[in-house]
């Protein structure tokens, strides 16, 4: 049995439709919980524009948003709420030193998702920018709406036009933007409305366009406009009813324009690299726009134009050669070596074995209808290999004594010579009998919850929800938690390290709450998914002990592959449109379709 799952047996292997659930060398590729829909502040003003829906940016933007929401939450609840320990029969004189009631509010806050970056997270333009608006212009109440109102002075009448950019520049990273404008109201034949975009550097007092570094679609005369008053013919003229479009293409620098959902190309080409806002300008009294930056559906199918670049990127990546990626070695031996090398490293023994002898059979088929068909995969099945599988399989589970006692075992002077990884370990445990409490305490509460439709069969639980059985193994339970924690924070007591103090905090908070599992503020630290991250480094150290690395080499290329799409994102490029997942998911349907 192996830590595939304990499913997978010697004679077939057959690839499932999810990578295991313990992984977390492919994170990414897992679904993470929604919290966009969560309360949020009127200031927020948070929206997903569809066609950016499954973008790398977008995704971090999201993530950006929800560890806002969750440090709002946690603020308040700072203020508001004080925990009380009596779920766990604890007093707050038993716990360590700075542990009191509230004290989890200053600890446990989950950190702010990290960018890959070091630039800060651009945010998406959202509304008309109060600050950057020419005086001859009203901004709507919604930030949205724009006038140019019937009475001016006029000094204001004197101007050229009056232009307004927005709250923020684009982010080249979406590698595609785009913007609609509704022509909500003009005179006919007597309406100036420019729409386009711009730097700060051009004037908000002319037409967009006119200015350098400015770029505009005239609504009088239909021509484009690229940093000069002699524009040159492009689309129809617009007005009252219309919606304008105008997107960026970051990948080609290249602009173009929509008219009532209907694309009518190319306007500019050779678009500067640099800040780019939205921008708008009007001339004429009574003009008025209302613009949609993604907060509602676009009249334009822009979806469909992304879709199209992410085929088209992915269709080259397919037709790359590939032939020499690896000297003596044909593109489908590579995967293989790469997939076994992976379960190997990781422990999946049992897998790796079936995996081998499912290609072994494969092979011999194609022998016996082909001289050349030959395999260079090899299977490297040491005592080591099965080794780090028992001593992973038992941290997965939960039985960190289990762990410790085999890596007394097989690996002494692992635990001597990587006292960071015992001690998460260590933190660990604790964290297994507060989890093994917490789901106990949570059985008991649902029996209390219906032990009158029980009939007699409640009257062996006692007013807790428990039975007798059950309250003296939850009272040893949560004895045997405190003293394990108490000594814990004896032993590292002395330890200053930033990394130490606050895992040790973190791990104390756990016991301020009645059921941790309920509190969001807590639950993730009694995650199964810590079980992975521990026995990850405890395989990594055990690794380098024995001079191997403690990466697999496919970890190490989804790694650098992830770099690599990084830098072509920044400046708007292929890494914009896709990640590995959108191709991997890409090779899983040419795979089914065939």
């Amino acid at each position: 049995m192996d830590d595939s799952g304990g499913v997978e047996t010697t004679s077939s292997w057959r690839p499932s439709g999810s990578l295991p659930s313990f992984s977390r060398a492919f994170d990414m590729f897992m679904p993470v919980e929604d919290m966009d829909n969560a309360s949020q502040e009127p200031e927020d003003k948070f929206f997903v524009p569809t066609y950016l829906e499954s973008s790398t940016y977008m995704q971090r933007l999201r993530e950006a948003h929800r560890a806002k929401l969750i440090a709002r939450k946690e603020a308040k609840r700072t203020s508001a709420v004080s925990p009380s320990t009596g779920g766990m029969h604890l007093r707050s004189a038993s716990l360590p030193t700075g542990s009191h009631r509230g004290m989890s509010h200053v600890v446990i806050e989950r950190p702010t998702p990290k960018d890959d970056d070091e630039d800060v997270l651009l945010p998406l333009p959202t509304q008309w920018s109060r600050d950057d608006v020419a005086a001859g212009l009203d901004i709507q109440t919604d930030g949205l709406g724009l006038k140019f109102p019937d009475s001016k002075s006029h000094h204001e009448r004197e101007h050229e036009a009056c232009a307004v950019r927005t709250d923020h520049h684009i982010p080249p990273q979406c590698g595609i933007y785009y913007f609609e404008v509704q022509i909500l109201s003009g005179k006919r034949d007597d309406t100036y409305i420019a729409i386009g975009f711009s730097t700060k550097t051009a004037s908000i007092d002319r037409p967009v366009g006119w200015e350098p570094e400015s770029w505009g679609y005239h609504c009088d005369d239909g021509r484009c406009f690229t940093g000069q008053k002699i524009g040159r013919p492009f689309g129809p003229t617009f007005g009252t009813g219309d919606v304008i479009g105008c997107g960026i293409n970051f990948r080609d620098r290249t602009a173009f324009y929509t008219r009532n959902g209907v694309k009518l190309g190319t306007a500019f080409q050779e678009v500067l690299r640099g800040k780019l806002y939205p921008s708008v300008s009007l001339k004429k009294p009574g003009e008025q726009i209302s613009v949609n930056f993604g907060q509602t559906p676009f009249v334009f199918n822009i979806d469909d134009v992304v879709r199209e670049q992410k085929k088209n990127i992915q269709q080259q990546i397919m037709e790359a050669d590939t032939s020499s990626l690896e000297h003596g070695m044909g593109e489908t031996d590579l995967i293989h070596n790469l997939v076994m090398q992976f379960l190997q490293h990781d422990g999946y023994v049992e897998t790796a074995r079936a995996f081998a002898e499912d290609l072994r059979i494969q092979n011999e088929a194609l022998r016996s209808t082909s001289n050349n068909a030959k395999s260079t995969i090899s299977l490297r099945d040491d005592e080591d290999a099965n080794n780090r599988q028992r001593i992973r399989r038992a941290v997965l589970d939960g039985d960190i004594d289990q762990a410790l006692e085999y890596m007394e075992k097989y690996y002494p002077q692992v635990l001597q010579e990587n006292q960071t990884v015992v001690f998460k370990l260590r933190c660990r445990k604790f964290i297994e009998l507060v989890r093994k409490a917490a789901h106990i305490n949570m059985e008991a509460e649902g029996r209390r919850r219906n032990g009158n439709s029980n009939g007699d069969a409640a009257m062996d639980i006692d007013a807790n929800g428990t039975n007798g059985f059950e309250q003296t193994e939850l009272q040893e339970l949560e004895i045997n938690m405190l003293v394990y924690g108490q000594e814990l924070q004896r032993e590292y007591a002395g330890d200053s390290r930033k990394e130490i103090t606050t895992a040790l905090e973190q791990i104390w908070a756990l016991v301020a709450y009645p059921n941790p599992l309920k509190e969001p503020e807590v639950a993730h630290l009694l995650d199964r998914k810590g079980r992975q991250a521990v026995a990850e480094e405890l395989n990594a150290a055990i690794l380098s002990s024995l001079g191997k690395s403690s990466q697999a080499a496919l970890e190490k290329i989804y790694a650098q592959t992830t770099v690599l799409l990084e830098e072509l994102r920044t400046d708007g490029g292929e890494g914009a449109f896709l990640s590995i997942k959108d191709v991997l998911e890409g090779v899983s349907q040419t795979e089914s379709s065939e």
